[in-house]
């Protein structure tokens, strides 16, 4: 996994990663290396002038002779220090906001290459390691650029060096050799077993990750509190993190140990060259200038030659991260793209049909919908019902496209859903799920986000404070728009919400950020319901969605919903048998089979499961 050979392999990403950096802004990472080609040729420059300014001290001392180009060559090189750290600070400038554009971007594309995968991708453990290693690997890869071009700029300067050593003792660039190259191995074989830790580690930096989450986050402070949990999870962390710290213990303590004999060689072959230029220096074959010069040349050069090498082990090193990053967004859909679209049409969606539908999730041997078939006529109202883990909510996501039928079809006016693009079912469908996002948004952007294509532009203009950028134009769409948000509030039971809050539809909600304010879970869930009754959709699909609403409070939704459904189809899933009589069908699922379908009182006439369900529930009524 971290051998020199997949190292190389892995750098083929890096033309990959000039581009992303190139296209983010063009002007800047073309200034980035023109700075840099410039930096490259000061420290030779600056040594040679340092070598004219000696010769010339000593040739005025010795002839008592005029200083005048001593002057001359020190103004130069003052001028060329003044330009360096001109040119240098305005390097760093611009490679710091090529970063900082980079690193926006990259996420950007990181969210929305995710978008367009699939929920059953997001359900694999194997695919969220490879996620985690991308975000991971995504992070900082403009210093890996930066580094590969600061590698350019030392090896033009240490080239330009070399030749200046080459011309007066070739025999130094071989012991310039043997000082660096033994510690590039030795730093290249740890780079290689580091990065097999880290993937190792993937699952189990996840695990601490999510003990971290549970024992600092406020979703989870209630519950851990409640039932003691705080020594166990930090207990859990620790074991966890101290395995991890005990391997990383052990292969930097034997880094650190090659790492000090390999120096020891370097050391050894510099202070070797630096004796050959002192030896021709007695012997009268140089100049004080030539060997303040060679030494200095042979300094910096083992400096660079080691920097170069160093930047080559840990750019090799970071392209096996940034991989993983290009696996990700590399990794394509699972199901296949219909090329029709699902277009409105008067009535309503149309007829939808499931016919022998089966299926299984990847992770489960068992049926999570066996050989199931019914029809959705348009403008419908069907109500699901079974004991948990019976098969509605997977009825759902199939209906959404969320995943497809194992085996058997879904069809929409007799055409399978798989030739239908998923954005355009979705478009069709809104839906409250059990486990509804709390966004940490303001109130209107809870309900707004339900149709966000109708919607976003509305929710950035408002969140605006700069009053001049609303026209008479956009003002009288924002009150329409508004007015829309506060029908789906009070269809759903949620005005009285709006009126008491402080700041009205304004209201950051979630304890995140500043100003937020927490919801009870039935507020909550009149927001969710709002936040489907906004969406513009011929199928509403509501999934337990008066859970944790009082009896009143329930009564008055099912009132409004009954209403809002007329001209639309609904599928309604609910434990609760007094909400399911509003439907106009009821489908009874058992262990993923469909074991009942008819109206309320013609399933109870029946005397079948769902009689047996609805006497059990009004038994405890009496």
């Amino acid at each position: 996994m971290g051998t020199m050979r997949a190292r190389l392999a892995a750098a083929r990403v890096l033309p990959r990663l000039f581009q992303m950096i190139w296209r983010t802004h063009p002007w800047y990472a073309s200034a980035v290396l023109v700075l840099r080609l410039m930096r490259a040729f000061v420290p030779v420059t600056t040594l040679w002038i340092a070598k004219l300014i000696i010769d010339a001290v000593v040739a005025a001392a010795a002839h008592r002779g005029p200083a005048a180009a001593v002057w001359r060559a020190f103004l130069l090189e003052m001028g060329v220090i003044a330009a360096s750290a001109i040119i240098a600070r305005a390097s760093v400038l611009i490679e710091s906001l090529v970063g900082d554009l980079f690193s926006t971007s990259l996420n950007a594309r990181m969210m929305e290459h995710a978008a367009t995968l699939d929920l059953q991708q997001f359900e694999d453990p194997g695919f969220n390691d490879l996620l985690e290693r991308a975000r991971r690997g995504g992070s900082n890869r403009v210093g890996t650029v930066i580094r590969l071009i600061g590698l350019a700029q030392d090896a033009l300067t240490l080239t330009s060096l070399v030749v200046a050593l080459a011309v007066y003792r070739p025999p130094l660039i071989a012991l310039l050799l043997v000082s660096v190259i033994p510690a590039f191995l030795g730093e290249t074989h740890f780079a290689g077993l580091s990065y097999n830790l880290f993937f190792r580690f993937t699952s189990e930096r996840r695990e601490l990750d999510y003990y971290h989450l549970l024992g600092t986050s406020n979703q989870g402070a209630k519950e851990v509190k409640a039932l003691g949990l705080s020594e166990w999870l930090v207990a859990r962390y620790r074991a966890l993190a101290a395995a991890y710290f005990e391997m990383n213990r052990r292969l930097t303590s034997r880094r650190f140990a090659v790492g000090t004999l390999l120096s020891l060689v370097a050391t050894a072959g510099y202070y070797g060259a630096y004796a050959v230029v002192l030896t021709d220096a007695l012997a009268g074959a140089l100049t004080i200038g030539t060997l303040t010069f060679l030494s200095g040349s042979f300094g910096r050069s083992r400096d660079l030659f080691q920097s170069c090498l160093s930047s080559v082990s840990a750019t090799l090193e970071d392209c096996l991260y940034i991989r993983d990053l290009y696996l990700f967004l590399d990794t394509q859909p699972m199901l296949p793209t219909g090329s029709h679209a699902l277009r409105r049409r008067q009535g309503g969606i149309g007829t939808v049909r499931f016919d022998n539908v089966s299926f299984r999730y990847s992770s489960s041997g068992r049926w999570a919908v066996r050989n199931v078939s019914f029809i959705l006529a348009p403008g419908e109202r069907v109500a699901l019902v079974g004991e948990n883990g019976a098969g509605k909510t997977t009825i759902v996501k199939l209906l959404m496209r969320l995943y497809d039928p194992t085996e058997g079809r879904i069809l929409v006016d007799d055409v399978d859903l798989r030739e239908y693009e998923a954005a355009s079912i979705r478009d069709r469908i809104a839906v409250v799920f059990q486990d509804f996002l709390r966004y940490d948004m303001r109130l209107d952007e809870n309900l707004g986000v339900g149709d966000i294509r109708r919607f976003g532009h509305y929710l950035n203009r408002v969140r605006r404070t700069d009053a001049d950028s609303h026209d008479r134009v956009s003002e009288d769409v924002d009150r329409g728009l508004s007015e829309i948000l506060h029908d789906a509030a009070r269809q759903a039971g949620a005005w009285p919400l709006i009126e008491r809050l402080q700041n009205g539809s304004g209201q950051m909600l979630g304890r995140r950020f500043e100003g937020g304010i927490d919801l009870s879970g039935g507020e909550w869930q009149k927001v969710a319901l709002a936040r489907a009754y906004v969406r513009d959709a011929d199928l509403v699909i509501l999934d337990e969605p008066t859970a944790a609403i009082d009896a009143r409070a329930e009564h008055e939704v099912f009132q409004q919903f009954s209403e809002l459904m007329k001209g639309r189809t609904a599928l309604l899933i609910s434990h609760r048998f007094s909400t399911v009589r509003i439907a106009d069908r009821i489908i009874v699922l058992r262990q993923g089979r469909l074991t009942e379908d008819g109206h309320h009182s013609d399933l109870l006439a029946s005397k079948g499961e769902y009689a047996e369900l609805f006497e059990l529930q009004a038994a405890g009524y009496r």
